[in-house]
């Protein structure tokens, strides 16, 4: 180690730049040496956090995440290359981490963040960054970062609009102050239904990155206390004032969220626990298929989107045609309606139903719940085209 505040000449020229600026210098490099940040998601908004965090030195990253790289994932999450779809994000993100400054310890978890670990995991990190893409996820890290008093920086993207913030710090509002409540689960369609401009996230993630930098280092002003939005059509950012809701059930002045509780069905996202009476798993729809008068499978996807994943055997038409192509559809069988996750199939079972069609669920989950292979079911499994 060089002699000069216990810099090694190679750290002297890997951080050079930051040692100029009044606002970082030293100290504010000693800082970022001895941080350490989680990161949960390796998607969008993970990867340039990951990537901006590791160059910086950041000290100690940790990465949670359950998914594989999907060749679609390339278009956005750019800390992983061609070569390692099929990998566990985690394991390429630590990897091109390693490659890009390998005094980052990383640490990596490849499952889900869950009301049973979320505290474990959170309250031995300095600062939380959420890349998550989900509202179960965004509530789940805000209680755990308020409940363990641990910072956190959040952003959201769609198509082509983001926004970030910084929350849990001291006496500042909290996601809850923000969102009191979560929007009905079909209200918001998530990136692989509805889509996103790819440098979006890239930009979004740049900025939660800049936030952790900051309150690691304590330089400029935070974004505690304001919400960015950015419109990246017009080039337009706006800003909302936030403040602590002294009602918050999170951080108000009388707490009523002392635990973690289950934030799927909170959200009313049923994705753990049986399926309910207008949805059908993946499994009993295989075995309703392989029997004798089986249901009509209604794709309700985009046709760019079946056309990239068909569905084995299923009748495709998009849910905005749907009004108008009722007549496609036998009346005297089953349906049961399919798009990407299962929220636009939700919506189908309710306009079937609304039509006069009699037995009408939707596949739980999606079809990413069949790639996953949650239950395994080979026969649902979407096919190449």
């Amino acid at each position: 180690m060089n002699a000069l505040n216990g810099f090694s000449h190679d750290e002297l020229l890997r951080y050079s730049r930051h040692f100029l600026l009044p606002q970082v210098g030293i100290e504010g490099q000693r800082r970022l040496r001895a941080a350490s940040v989680l990161v949960v998601g390796a998607g969008g908004l993970g990867a340039p956090v990951l990537q901006y965090l590791a160059a910086a030195g950041v000290g100690k990253l940790g990465i949670v995440d359950f998914d594989r790289v999907e060749l679609s994932n390339l278009q956005r999450q750019v800390i992983h290359g061609t070569a390692d779809v099929g990998r566990l994000k985690v394991d390429s993100a630590r990897d091109a981490i390693r490659a890009l400054n390998p005094d980052v310890e990383v640490t990596t978890w490849d499952d889900r963040l869950t009301s049973a670990n979320a505290l474990e995991r959170i309250g031995v990190f300095d600062v939380v960054v959420d890349g998550s893409d989900n509202f179960p996820t965004r509530y789940l890290v805000n209680d755990a970062c308020v409940l363990t008093g641990t910072p956190l920086v959040s952003a959201a993207i769609f198509r082509f609009e983001g926004q970030a913030s910084v929350f849990a710090t001291a006496g500042g509002p909290c996601y809850r102050c923000l969102h009191p409540e979560p929007p009905p689960p079909d209200l918001v369609p998530s990136c692989a239904e509805g889509g996103v401009l790819g440098v979006l996230p890239g930009i979004m993630g740049s900025i939660e990155a800049l936030e952790a930098i900051k309150l690691i280092t304590g330089a400029g002003e935070g974004l505690a206390g304001r919400l960015l939005l950015l419109d990246a059509l017009t080039m337009k950012v706006r800003e909302v004032a936030l403040r602590r809701d002294p009602a918050c059930p999170a951080c108000g002045e009388h707490p009523t969220v002392t635990g973690l509780i289950d934030y799927e069905a909170f959200c009313g996202v049923g994705s753990s626990g049986a399926a309910g009476e207008d949805e059908i798993d993946p499994d009993e729809l295989q075995r309703m298929l392989g029997g004798s008068g089986g249901p009509v499978v209604v794709d309700v996807r985009q046709a760019h989107e079946v056309a990239v994943e068909p569905f084995p055997g299923a009748l495709a038409i998009p849910l905005d045609e749907l009004p108008g192509r009722l007549g496609e559809i036998d009346p005297h069988r089953a349906v049961v309606t399919v798009c990407q996750r299962g929220q636009r199939s939700r919506r189908a079972v309710e306009l079937l139903r609304a039509a006069g069609f009699g037995e009408v669920r939707s596949l739980r989950g999606g079809i990413e719940k069949c790639r996953r292979g949650d239950s395994n079911p080979h026969g649902l499994a979407p096919t190449a085209p």
